[in-house]
């Protein structure tokens, strides 16, 4: 049975593997280096809602979305969150 890819879902929903493997990423982060909570929840919002997502991927640069969005310094390639 072929598996369907959330267009619109984020790792934690859609590839829970690739999933705690980002997330050991950013924690492996300078804390300095990570954004706050509410950063983060704010630029993964506006990628939800962002037609180059696709099943946790950015189609416009090709990075998993939650890993972009945890380090402060990131931006967004299409420059919709800083």
């Amino acid at each position: 049975m072929e598996q369907r890819i959330c267009r619109k879902c984020l790792l934690a929903e859609a590839d829970r593997g690739m999933y705690e493997t980002v997330l050991r990423e950013i924690g492996r982060m300078k804390p300095e280096m990570r954004a706050d909570e509410s950063l983060y929840s704010r630029r993964l919002a506006i990628c939800r809602e962002c037609d180059r997502l696709s099943g946790g991927t950015c189609l416009a640069c090709g990075c998993y979305v939650e890993l972009r969005a945890a380090a402060v310094s990131s931006a967004c390639p299409k420059k919709k969150w800083q």
